[in-house]
């Protein structure tokens, strides 16, 4: 992706990154369901296609949003992982989520664990970025609170 943007306003820019459906729910599905492969993002309801995928997951790479890594376990597979800059998105995919399941008809599985990140609060919020930077970024967890973990898959 070029320099060059639409306008300097601070929505533009993150839309130009983050504005399309499939961007925010790989975001979602490495945020609270624990995906890291391709294959795993494949599998997720929405049913993304293989090449909308690999042009997200490019694209989120390209941004130092995401890193993709070999897998040391297997010659032919990468991982993802979120950057500090992917994981600074945690607290805009949870306030979608509560929107979602107070103006749309959520599921009542997905809703309840929207509804426990809601009422986590900020300590919540701190656990779930430390969390995310062990899994991501390997940085040493500290304590932890009670709430939700991962979104069901």
């Amino acid at each position: 992706m070029g320099d060059e943007h639409r306008s300097g306003c601070p929505i533009n820019l993150a839309l130009e990154v983050f504005g399309d459906r499939w961007t925010l729910l790989i975001l979602r599905d490495l945020m609270f369901a624990g995906k890291r492969h391709y294959r795993e993002f494949l599998h997720s309801e929405e049913q993304i296609s293989s090449n909308i995928l690999a042009d997200r997951l490019n694209m989120l790479v390209e941004q130092g949003i995401v890193t993709r890594a070999d897998d040391p376990t297997h010659k032919q597979k990468a991982i993802y992982s979120l950057t500090e800059d992917g994981i600074a998105m945690l607290p805009v995919l949870v306030q979608m989520g509560v929107w979602g399941r107070k103006h749309r008809p959520a599921s009542p599985e997905l809703a309840t664990f929207s509804d426990g990140l809601e009422k986590g609060g900020p300590k919540l919020l701190a656990d779930l970025t430390a969390e995310l930077r062990r899994t991501h970024l390997g940085t040493p967890a500290r304590g932890k609170s009670k709430g939700p973990r991962r979104r069901p898959a």
